[in-house]
């Protein structure tokens, strides 16, 4: 599970991971204590294992569509390829999976994700649109646990940005995305350096 004492992690994604750049930039240092040792995607084509590859980094695809509407057929097969690599910690990074109760459970306390928006708020998809509806004066992106309810896992970091005048979805986006590039490599130290752990539901730091 750990290599060097650094935590072996997986990354998963559906596209281009741009929170999987960040991510591997932050443990190409060896004081950071997670591994990227492999980036795995439910689409073949997900141009972010290209990124990951380039990286040295061990990649993997495991194709969703075959399974149809058998999820946790899916997730085994996703959950034999993390175990065969030996991984310890689960971060996603734009996977657009919906999770089973059985991979949550697997890997409780071992899956992080990140959300674009200030949770509670704004659960879901469409988050800047929705923020910029609601006229609300600040936004920002979460990182947390998951757990088998959609984006309720316990929190544990946040990042706030202001909502200017003038702002639309993509401006507020990519003011939002740079927050995510920063918080999401911290989160992912937190956790594997056991400074923050899932206990009984709550994020606990040591």
């Amino acid at each position: 599970m750990s290599t060097g004492g650094r935590v072996r992690t997986a990354i998963l994604i559906s596209g281009r991971g741009s929170n999987m750049v960040a991510l591997i930039e932050a443990a190409s240092s060896t004081a950071f204590p997670a591994q990227i040792a492999l980036v795995a995607a439910n689409l073949p084509d997900a141009s972010g294992l290209e990124r990951a590859a380039a990286a040295g980094i061990a990649t993997a695809s495991v194709d969703h569509r075959p399974f149809g509407k058998d999820r946790e057929g899916f997730e085994r097969a996703l959950d034999a390829v993390l175990q065969a690599h030996d991984i310890g910690l689960v971060a996603l990074a734009g996977f657009m999976r919906v999770l089973t109760p059985w991979f949550v459970a697997r890997w409780q306390g071992r899956l992080l994700n990140i959300h674009p928006s200030l949770l509670p708020a704004f659960r879901g998809t469409h988050t800047h649109a929705r923020a910029l509806e609601a006229g609300v004066d600040e936004h920002g992106c979460t990182v947390h646990f998951v757990v088998p309810e959609l984006d309720a896992g316990p929190i544990i970091l946040q990042a706030k940005v202001p909502v200017l005048p003038g702002d639309d979805e993509a401006s507020l986006s990519a003011r939002v995305l740079e927050q995510e590039h920063r918080i999401y490599p911290q989160a992912l130290a937190l956790v594997a350096s056991g400074a923050v752990r899932l206990d009984d539901g709550v994020a606990v730091r040591a």
